[in-house]
């Protein structure tokens, strides 16, 4: 984990629900910041792991995690795991005192979202929809951008702790706006990364030095973080790393089933779905998403 700097913020008692390729380093830099940790994760063994080697308690349930935290925090996989991360007897809001916050970092549903605002709510708890952007790098060095949604009062009371693992954290408007605006985040970079590799297929077509081209073209209209930190890796074939198909599949299928709630086109969108299914055939699933160049080099679509 790279060195960073933490800002001062008092101690808090923490808890993090979910040690994921994001969720532990997030979780370890609230123990780095000095904030009081407990971890909670579905396999036990990464949780102890997590535990020996920054410090901390570990939880046997989500409820046993959450018990005396001011904030927890929680990335899981999806709106299933993170309502069983939450809901029923082992979850965490059953064990949450009044007026304490749920933070999720998950990237969900609105709807689920909305779903447990409410909940919360109604036991005198506080829930922040919490996305984040960045990748894994972005969890590892602590500069993950954090698009929230909720209530003023408990953001202001939770941004300082997340800025731990955080160079933004940003609250865009009521409960739900912030995995809106992670919806927004998924779909300009999908659209991205397929002119990028398209730029770069029709380049090696023509014969040209790529790497010399996105040099050149980087320092003017075209350069973006994809060009600059992926431009390289897909000239070289090399998609071992990175955020997974599988997992872009997952966030362009809820921007596709918002889209249709609420009326806007995404066919761009709809398209690179389908060029991610592609590459799920081809056995692709784990590639990073920068992988789209693979199916222009098949020999036939």
């Amino acid at each position: 984990m790279n060195a960073k700097t933490y800002d001062p913020c008092p101690p808090h008692r923490v808890a993090f629900l979910g040690l994921g390729v994001m969720g532990y380093p997030m979780a370890a830099h609230l123990a780095r910041a000095g904030h009081h940790v407990t971890v909670y994760n579905r396999t036990a063994k990464k949780a102890e792991r997590w535990a020996e080697e920054y410090g901390g308690r570990t939880a046997a349930t989500p409820r046993e995690a959450a018990t005396g935290a001011q904030i927890v925090f929680a990335c899981v996989g999806n709106d299933d795991d993170l309502r069983s991360v939450t809901l029923g007897a082992d979850g965490a809001f059953a064990a949450m005192a009044a007026d304490s916050i749920f933070v999720d970092h998950t990237t969900a549903s609105a709807a689920v979202t909305r779903e447990l605002y409410a909940a919360a709510r109604g036991r005198w708890l506080h829930f922040v929809d919490a996305p984040v952007s960045g990748g894994q790098a972005g969890a590892v060095n602590g500069v993950l951008a954090v698009m929230c949604g909720g209530d003023a009062e408990p953001f202001a009371r939770a941004q300082p702790v997340a800025m731990a693992f955080a160079r933004a954290v940003t609250l865009i408007g009521e409960s739900g706006s912030g995995q809106l605006a992670k919806m927004v985040n998924q779909l300009c970079i999908a659209g991205l990364v397929q002119g990028l590799a398209e730029g770069i297929s029709f380049g090696q077509a023509a014969g040209l030095d790529m790497k010399l081209v996105l040099q050149t073209i980087g320092k003017g209209a075209a350069q973006s973080w994809q060009m600059d930190h992926r431009g390289t890796t897909m000239i070289e074939d090399k998609f071992d790393f990175g955020f997974a198909v599988d997992w872009m599949r997952k966030d362009l299928g809820l921007c596709l089933e918002e889209a249709r709630r609420n009326g806007a086109a995404l066919p761009v969108a709809a398209l690179v779905d389908q060029f991610y299914a592609d590459l799920q055939a081809m056995g692709g699933n784990r590639w990073d998403t920068s992988s789209l160049i693979r199916r222009l080099r098949r020999p036939a679509l």
